[in-house]
């Protein structure tokens, strides 16, 4: 069944038809010069929960430079709830003393010397999840306390919230952070509950559309769908995020991890690893470090992909596109059914003309296939994998790709 809806195709058009100044408009009304492309990085929740250090901290740091991720461009070093203790007299946060004794700019220090930026957690309410200070009716004091310990970074979280609506309770935060004069990046993560994408585009960089992620196929492909529903509400400045990367924690095969990464580089996800960096095996990095795929989540043109056709009698044959910079296209062919089976992409459903001649380069074999296409790509796709195809139009590059 092609889902070829007036939405999809109204969004490829004006895709193809308008300047990124016309079409995202609303995201770049935060204009804090920030998230361009979706963020990348690690955060600690994930794995650890609460049982994070600023040894840890420094580790996962030291790991990033090491295995070359950083380079690759996982930049963000993401601590999570759990690192504060209490407000001192003057009502600021303090830091645990037992798990961070050195303090939160001493740690920053330690990342920004690595050429790394480091993130930190707090709440829209209250408390955080865990319990500890939130930063409601704060956000000035945290905001400052957060640009003096020279903090990039705030995942903004959403309970104890009192019942104010997010509309209300995440505007704040954003003024106080522009005021400290300090670019931080400012992630809502208020789980979807209010449509954040209709709204956030001219609050924060991104804004979570689900709630929390599980290191499970039944929950990776359950947190796709949601997220897909509101992919014309992304864009430069601003990005929908379906919650972090499980890749590397133990629940999915690598079949299911390659497809979660592989759809996630494709919506234009935010890319935050969230297993132990410091003891990845191959497989895992092979997932994390494939700088084709990351180079379609970092595209230029900054348009998420979706959902465009379902095949088969279970409709569990997928195909996902989009277009890229440079007249060029990404297809995901998907696989959620429980046996292998062929997945065929036809033009008119990725936005191409039917008579288009196109080259495929494979981005998980890193090669171009050894023909040409008109009209449609049909590849044999294992269960629960995912192929990952750029599509290239242009003549010049198409010879280029076959020499």
């Amino acid at each position: 069944m092609a889902l070829r809806g007036t939405a999809v195709w109204l969004l490829l058009w004006a895709v193809v038809l308008s300047p990124p100044s016309l079409l995202y408009g609303a995201t770049l009304q935060l204009n804090n010069g920030l998230g361009q492309t979706p963020q990348m990085g690690w955060n600690s929740w994930n794995f650890f929960g609460c049982e994070i250090s600023e040894e840890l901290i420094r580790e996962t740091a030291d790991a990033l430079i090491s295995s070359g991720l950083a380079d690759i461009g996982y930049k963000y070093v993401n601590i999570d709830d759990c690192w504060s203790s209490h407000r001192n007299k003057q009502g600021n946060l303090v830091p645990d003393e037992e798990t961070f004794p050195s303090g939160i700019q001493s740690l920053a220090d330690y990342v920004h010397a690595k050429g790394l930026k480091l993130g930190i957690y707090s709440d829209a309410g209250i408390l955080t999840c865990e319990r500890r200070p939130g930063s409601l009716f704060h956000e000035v004091a945290d905001a400052d306390t957060f640009a003096s310990w020279g903090i990039d970074y705030l995942k903004y979280d959403n309970c104890f919230n009192l019942g104010i609506k997010p509309e209300v309770r995440y505007p704040p935060m954003q003024d106080a952070l522009n005021k400290t004069g300090r670019p931080i990046f400012y992630s809502l993560c208020e789980w979807g509950r209010d449509d954040p994408a209709t709204w956030a585009s001219t609050v924060g960089n991104s804004w979570r559309t689900t709630d929390d992620i599980q290191d499970s196929w039944k929950s990776m492909v359950a947190i796709a769908d949601l997220n897909n529903q509101w992919a014309s509400y992304a864009g430069p400045g601003g990005w929908n995020d379906p919650d972090m990367l499980e890749v590397g924690n133990g629940g999915m095969t690598f079949n299911e991890y390659r497809s979660h990464f592989s759809i996630w580089c494709l919506m234009k996800a935010p890319l935050l690893v969230g297993c132990d960096v410091r003891n990845m095996t191959a497989e895992t990095y092979e997932i994390l470090s494939n700088v084709e795929v990351i180079a379609v989540n970092q595209d230029s043109l900054g348009v998420q992909g979706s959902k465009v056709s379902k095949q088969g009698s279970e409709e569990c044959l997928e195909v996902w596109a989009g277009p890229l910079s440079d007249s060029r296209v990404v297809v995901a062919l998907w696989n959620r059914c429980t046996e292998g089976n062929n997945i065929t992409a036809l033009w008119e459903d990725v936005g191409l003309d039917s008579n288009a001649l196109v080259a495929v380069r494979d981005l998980w074999e890193h090669r171009f296939l050894p023909e040409n296409y008109v009209g449609n790509v049909t590849m044999f796709v294992d269960s629960h994998d995912c192929k990952l195809y750029i599509l290239v139009l242009d003549e010049e590059k198409r010879k280029h790709a076959k020499q």
